[in-house]
Formats: C-alpha cells, sequence, structure tokens
C-alpha cells in the first residue's frame, strides 16, 4: 500500500510535472513568440527612430520655414502699411479732384452761359453788320454819282474853260480886226 500509495503520489508527481513540462513547452514557444515580438518591437523601434530623425528634421524645415514665413508676413504687414498711406493719399487726391471737377462744372456752366450771350450777341452784331454793309453799299452807289457828277462838272468846266479860252481867241481877234 505503501508502495501504491508512492506510486499514485509518483503518479501525481508525474502528472503535475507533465502539466509543468506541457506549460513550460508552452512557456517556450511563448517565450519564443515573445522574441519575435521583440525583434519585430526592435525592428518598428529602429524605424520609429528613423521616423522621428526625419520628423526632427521636417521640424526643423518647418521652423525654418516658419522664420521666412514670420518674415513675410513682417513684410507684408510693412507693405500693408504702406498701401493704406498710399489708400490715404489717394482719398485726398480723390477729394482734391471732385473739388477742382466741380469747380470745372461751375466754370463750364459759366462759360455755356457766356457762349450763350456770345451767340445772341452774334445775331446781333451779324445784323448790325448786314446794316452796315447795306449803309456801305448805298454810301458807295451815292459816291459813284457824287464821282460821275464831278466827272462831268469836270468834263463841263473844261468844255467852258475851251469855250472861254475860243471866245477869249475870238476876242483878242475881233480886237485885233478892231484896231486895225
Amino acid at each position: 500500500m505503501e508502495n501504491s500509495s508512492l506510486e499514485k503520489s509518483i503518479g501525481k508527481i508525474e502528472t503535475e510535472v507533465g502539466k509543468h513540462t506541457v506549460t513550460l513547452d508552452k512557456l517556450s514557444q511563448d517565450v519564443s513568440v515573445l522574441k519575435n515580438d521583440v525583434a519585430v518591437l526592435k525592428q518598428d523601434v529602429a524605424v520609429l527612430k528613423q521616423d522621428v530623425a526625419v520628423l526632427k528634421q521636417d521640424v526643423a524645415v518647418l521652423k525654418q520655414d516658419v522664420a521666412v514665413l514670420k518674415q513675410d508676413v513682417a513684410v507684408l504687414k510693412q507693405d500693408v502699411a504702406v498701401l493704406k498711406q498710399d489708400v490715404a493719399v489717394l482719398k485726398q487726391d480723390v477729394a482734391v479732384l471732385k473739388e477742382q471737377n466741380f469747380k470745372i462744372s461751375l466754370q463750364v456752366v459759366k462759360n455755356t452761359e457766356a457762349i450763350e450771350r456770345l451767340s445772341s450777341d452774334m445775331a446781333k452784331v451779324k445784323q448790325q453788320t448786314a446794316m452796315l454793309i447795306e449803309g456801305q453799299d448805298r454810301m458807295m452807289v451815292i459816291l459813284q454819282r457824287l464821282d460821275q457828277e464831278r466827272v462831268f462838272i469836270a468834263e463841263a468846266i473844261r468844255r467852258l474853260d475851251l469855250g472861254y479860252q475860243r471866245h477869249d481867241k475870238e476876242i483878242d481877234r475881233i480886237k485885233e480886226t478892231i484896231r486895225i
């Protein structure tokens, strides 16, 4: 009995050892899997380290880009300030131009009125000029008649003068005849 109990105990121990052997084999397999997983994880960590190095480079480039962008923003702010000044100057210029346009419009209205007055005055001047021309035409007719009369009178005087000269000659001849 003792044997049997010993055998039972040994069986139990063997069973327990078998269980532990199975568990040990399973643990060995698990360790092997874990080792593979650790190797894969190490590779993944190496890849991640490379990715981190690349990301650090990207961050450095981005920091440089941000610095450049900040400078660009500063330049843009200066440009905007200049543009604002230009807009203010342009607004002043527009105000001046509006005022000048208003003055020019007033001057155009005054000039238009003056032109209209001159136009009506020109009609009067044309009428007066026509009357003057008509008067001058009449004067020319009168002067032509006077000139014709002058020529006629001059001719009449010349004829009378010739007549007097003939008479004078005749009188001289008669006087000579009478003295003889």
